[in-house]
């Protein structure tokens, strides 16, 4: 059982297949420490004032938000029109698409987040679509609208579980000529190539991120450690309680979902109930 909060429950969809998952960040959010600047007499942290040059502080309702068109010109929008243009969080993602892993360029990666099945009776149906990306190498494409924002997502298999990774939509990413331009395209030195070659060869190896330590945060954390224990100073804070889980009712009939959509016989977005009589697998 997962720890922490999910940050969204919802259908994972594939055609007539819909099944309950929820979403987790799969990175440690306070696995690096952050600061707060702080006045030292007085102990208290630091607070910043919303100041315009000539002008000085200014009222928090005078403020707006301005996208800079041109150098120094702006054009303003209010809050209540940026909100108008959100999308609402929606509790469906659909795999829309399917592609080789190695068709994704590494630069468009953003985040990864694990996707579990939201509870045992979506267990049959989610295994079926991570065993089926496993066995066809392919991962899977979608949108995903989440606070307000909509996100270009690819699904692959992890593990016993799924993991999602958002990604860069293509107008985000520099192109690579303005800064590989004046590299030249010479061939490198077939001599000094079989070297390197032959020491890639000689330090090649699993992949294991454990073997690899963040030196300065452990050192960093070790200082805070040492400032704690001088100072006798702690803080603490409760853990909340873990959301009751969504019911998994809506699993389909698998296999007639699976063939249905196929075929593509059946209405998009329909979910068949799922037989009562058919005993239920354990995981493997």
């Amino acid at each position: 059982m997962p720890v922490s909060r999910p940050i969204w429950k919802g259908q994972l969809r594939l055609s007539l297949v819909s099944i309950a998952v929820e979403l987790f960040s799969a990175t440690k959010p306070n696995a690096k420490p952050s600061f707060r600047q702080i006045h030292e007499p007085s102990g208290k942290p630091i607070n910043y004032e919303k100041v315009v040059a000539g002008i000085g502080p200014v009222d928090k309702d005078e403020i707006m938000k301005g996208f800079e068109y041109e150098k120094g010109d702006y054009v303003l929008l209010t809050d209540d029109e940026i909100d108008a243009v959100k999308l609402e969080t929606r509790k469906t993602l659909e795999l829309t698409q399917f592609v080789d892993a190695h068709e994704i360029d590494p630069i468009y990666f953003d985040k990864p987040y694990f996707v579990v099945p939201a509870d045992e009776l979506a267990e049959d149906a989610f295994r079926v679509i991570r065993d089926a990306l496993r066995a066809s190498k392919k991962v899977g494409l979608g949108q995903l609208a989440l606070r307000g924002k909509e996100y270009l997502v690819a699904v692959q298999p992890t593990g016993t579980g799924l993991l999602m990774e958002t990604l860069h939509y293509e107008d985000e990413i520099r192109k690579a000529d303005p800064f590989f331009s004046s590299i030249s395209a010479k061939k490198a030195d077939e001599d000094l190539l079989e070297v390197a070659t032959a020491l890639i060869d000689k330090k090649t190896a699993k992949f294991d991120a454990g073997i690899f330590k963040d030196h300065y945060q452990a050192a960093l954390r070790e200082l805070i450690g040492r400032k704690l224990k001088s100072k006798g100073k702690r803080v603490s804070t409760k853990e909340e309680e873990p959301e009751e889980r969504p019911s998994g009712s809506n699993v389909v009939d698998l296999m007639a979902a699976l063939k249905s959509s196929l075929e593509g016989t059946g209405a998009p977005g329909k979910a068949a109930t799922k037989p009562k009589a058919s005993p239920r697998k354990k995981a493997v």
